[in-house]
C-alpha cells in the first residue's frame, strides 16, 4: 500500500510539473473527455498525456445538469479516474460551486485527490441550467478576481495549476474578454480559457494577450499554427468521446430491438475481451494469484 501511494504521489507531482512546463511551450496540448478510470486509461494507452472532466458532460452522463452537480460529485469522479490511471486530469469546477469561499474549498479538494489543473468560469453562481441554450450571465470581473486570488491562496503545490475562463467574447464584448483576460492573469490565474469563434477574434486575442491561452473545441476545426500564432496552447475537447459513445450505444440499441440480434456479435465479444486488459485487471490477477488463487 505504502508503495503504490508513493508511485501515486509521484505520479501525480510528475503531471504537474511536466503541464506547468508544457504549456510554457510552443505546442498545443490536447486534453479530450475522460469521464470515467476507462476513458483515462484509453487515452493513456493510445499516447495522450492529460485528460479533461468537463463538468457539461458530466452532467449529461448523470442525465441533469452541470449546473447541478456538487463538489463531492466533480471530487469523487476526479478521485476514481486519478487513482486508476496515469493520465494528468484537468477539473472543470464551474463557477466554482458559490462565493470565494466555496471556490477556496473545492481547490482544497482537488488538490488533495491529486488533479493536475482545474478550470473555473465567470458565470453566476449557481450556475444556471439555462446556460445548455446560450443563455449565460456573468459576474462582474471583481467578483471573478476574487476567486481566483482565493483559488490561488487555496492551493498548496504551485504546480496545481489554475485555469481562469470567460465566456465574454459572446456575452458581452471582445474589448471585455480582452479587459477581463488581463485582469484575471493579474490576478493569479496560470491561463486563460477564452471562445473565440472566427479568424477576426483570434487576431484581437493575438495583439492583446500574451501565452499560454486554452480553449474548447473539437481537433480539427482550427489549424494548429494559426492557435500558437495566437498564444494558444491547451485545447479541451469534452463533446467527441461522449457523442461518439452516445451514438454508438443507440445504433447498438436500435439494431437489437428491431433485429432481435447483432450480425457484429463476433467483433463486438472481441472487444470485450479486451476491457479486462483497458482497465489493469492483469495486477489484480497477479494479486489473487500470491493470495487466495495460489
Amino acid at each position: 500500500m505504502c508503495h503504490n501511494m508513493e508511485r501515486m504521489n509521484g505520479q501525480i507531482t510528475a503531471n504537474r510539473q511536466f503541464f506547468k512546463d508544457s504549456v510554457a511551450e510552443e505546442q498545443i496540448i490536447y486534453a479530450p473527455l475522460c469521464l470515467n478510470p476507462l476513458m483515462a486509461r484509453i487515452a493513456t494507452e493510445v499516447g495522450f498525456k492529460y485528460g479533461y472532466l468537463s463538468g457539461g458532460a458530466l452532467g449529461f452522463e448523470l442525465a441533469i445538469s452541470e449546473a447541478l452537480l456538487t463538489v463531492n460529485e466533480i471530487r469523487e469522479y476526479a478521485r476514481q479516474i486519478i487513482s486508476r490511471s496515469e493520465i494528468g486530469l484537468i477539473v472543470d469546477i464551474g463557477v466554482g460551486f458559490g462565493d470565494p469561499v466555496h471556490t477556496w474549498r473545492a481547490i482544497r479538494e482537488l488538490e488533495a485527490v491529486g488533479a493536475t489543473a482545474v478550470e473555473i468560469e465567470d458565470q453566476v453562481a449557481p450556475k444556471r441550467v439555462h446556460h445548455h441554450k446560450g443563455v449565460e450571465h456573468l459576474v462582474s470581473s471583481q467578483e471573478m478576481v476574487e476567486k481566483i486570488k482565493e483559488a490561488v491562496s487555496a492551493r498548496e503545490d504551485r504546480t496545481f495549476q489554475i485555469i481562469a475562463r470567460t465566456s465574454a467574447i459572446s456575452n458581452e464584448s471582445m474589448e471585455s474578454a480582452l479587459s477581463r483576460a488581463k485582469e484575471y492573469r493579474e490576478a493569479g490565474a496560470d491561463v486563460i480559457l477564452l471562445q473565440p469563434r472566427d479568424e477576426q477574434e483570434l487576431k484581437a486575442i493575438r495583439s492583446h494577450l500574451e501565452p499560454p491561452l486554452a480553449l474548447i473545441s473539437a481537433p480539427g476545426r482550427w489549424p494548429e499554427e494559426t492557435l500558437l500564432e495566437s498564444g494558444f496552447r491547451l485545447m479541451f475537447d469534452p463533446f467527441t468521446a461522449q457523442v461518439a459513445s452516445v451514438q454508438a450505444v443507440k445504433t447498438v440499441f436500435e439494431t437489437v430491438s428491431r433485429r432481435g440480434s447483432l450480425a457484429e456479435l463476433d467483433s463486438m465479444m472481441s472487444e470485450y475481451r479486451k476491457l479486462q486488459i483497458y482497465a489493469g485487471l492483469e495486477s489484480l490477477y497477479e494479486l489473487e494469484g500470491r493470495t487466495t488463487e495460489k
